[in-house]
């Protein structure tokens, strides 16, 4: 849409989420906000990848700051008072799930850090990041994945390469194909 910032796009991988941790910090200390997107809510399989243990990693970085925790098992009252906050900027960093990817417009917030980014498709990627990006100052989102196959290594590199979503879902139909379209295979 006019009036967007670019925004930047950068793929890296666990070892390095201090740094990316880092670059919030600068950014929060500059007056900005960010988000840290996190693909489960409970513990499971990955528990690396859970909101409960994420939540705990980034409290540990980032001590006092006002953090707050938003995923689809809140209720909509919660949900929406916490959205209210971050909007009111009395929150500096949204510890999130996908529930943020549509809708949400905080042109405060520049960074936005996915972790596990190979757990999401191009789309839903395109959308997230589109979170930032929204005011005068530049934004970037970096995605975080530990995924050496070479397929998820070029299809996230794609992703940082462009910021055309029409060229992101020509790729995705590209490299997965259309889907079944009478079946349920998608």
């Amino acid at each position: 849409p006019p009036g967007r910032q670019p925004i930047e796009t950068y793929l890296i991988d666990p070892p390095k989420r201090r740094r990316a941790f880092g670059y919030i910090k600068k950014h929060i200390d500059e007056g900005r906000q960010a988000y840290i997107v996190c693909p489960l809510i409970e513990e499971g399989e990955s528990d690396a990848a859970s909101i409960a243990a994420y939540e705990k990693i980034v409290r540990d970085y980032f001590g006092d700051m006002p953090i707050g925790i938003l995923h689809g098992k809140m209720k909509p009252k919660e949900k929406d008072a916490v959205m209210r906050a971050f909007a009111a900027h009395e929150i500096d960093v949204l510890v999130s799930t996908t529930v943020i990817e549509v809708g949400v417009d905080v042109p405060n917030a520049t960074v936005m850090v996915i972790e596990n980014a190979e757990r999401f498709g191009l789309s839903a990627l395109h959308q997230l990041r589109g979170r930032v990006g929204r005011g005068a100052a530049n934004s970037c989102c970096i995605l975080i994945s530990d995924n050496e196959g070479e397929a998820v290594r070029q299809r996230l590199h794609f992703l940082c390469r462009t910021s055309d979503g029409f060229a992101v879902a020509k790729y995705d139909l590209e490299t997965r194909g259309p889907g079944d379209f009478f079946g349920e295979a998608q």
